[in-house]
């Protein structure tokens, strides 16, 4: 079976691409970089030629709210719009856990935008929401540092390895389309603070972490639990924590 993957060379649509070849199928990654411009248009008819689904996990190239907004929303209605054409069946995108949560940043509020318009839009779809990756905890502390310190608020945290972010994935587009939201969360659940000093501790990184209860992450104050899906409701990843930080560090 022939699957697009938007977004195919980054660091989930690699792996993605990779384990879907390793099921034998024909795996096609999409990106700028491989002449497919989803927010343009450009090159994607010709790759969506005969593909049986399309996994969209591709990131904004900007943070800034607005260009967040016009990078998720142009894209995504390109896609629809050449899915329907090509007569694809399955659209699978990845999202974010607790978008719905942090209405003051704009990222959130781009995905949730993004997913609006897959649910409303012509092609069959699946939705996989996931937790932070594991491989974003060092630009989390790097984003929360102010005068040398790290400050991160104490609410829950459960952050997910971009490998098994990249299984759920590939099991989700194998599947028929769900229709639905399924949440993805790494096996191991924290408090946010702990988690980074740990990180950072692990990496020998000197930058003193402090508990900040009204510390902002990425332009918004999380609640408790604004960064943990929904109790008993989620898929667990298999890679731990402490595991991954051993091979990072």
């Amino acid at each position: 079976m022939k699957i697009v993957v938007i977004g195919g060379t980054g660091r989930v649509g690699g792996k993605v691409v990779e384990k879907l070849r390793g099921h034998g199928h024909e795996a096609v990654p999409a990106a700028p970089g491989t002449g497919v411009d989803t927010v343009t248009g450009e090159g994607l008819a010709d790759a969506l030629t005969d593909a049986r689904a399309v996994v969209d996990v591709a990131a904004s190239p900007s943070f800034e709210e607005q260009a967040v907004l016009d990078f998720f929303t142009a894209s995504t209605r390109n896609l629809l719009a050449a899915e329907a054409a090509a007569g694809v069946g399955h659209h699978v995108v990845l999202s974010i856990v607790g978008i719905e949560t942090l209405p003051d940043n704009g990222y959130f509020r781009a995905k949730l935008a993004q997913e609006k318009l897959v649910k409303q839009g012509p092609v069959p779809h699946s939705i996989v929401r996931a937790t932070q990756f594991f491989e974003f905890v060092k630009g989390i502390a790097d984003a929360a540092t102010v005068d040398g310190t790290v400050r991160v608020a104490p609410v829950l945290f459960q952050p997910i390895a971009a490998e098994d972010v990249a299984e759920a994935v590939c099991e989700a587009a194998l599947a028929a389309p769900s229709k639905e939201t399924t949440e993805v969360a790494g096996p191991q659940r924290f408090r946010f603070d702990e988690c980074v000093a740990e990180a950072l501790r692990a990496w020998h990184d000197p930058r003193p972490v402090v508990t900040d209860p009204e510390a902002r992450y990425f332009g918004a104050v999380p609640g408790e639990r604004s960064l943990v899906p929904g109790e008993g409701h989620a898929r667990l990843g298999r890679i731990r924590f402490d595991d991954w930080l051993r091979r990072s560090s």
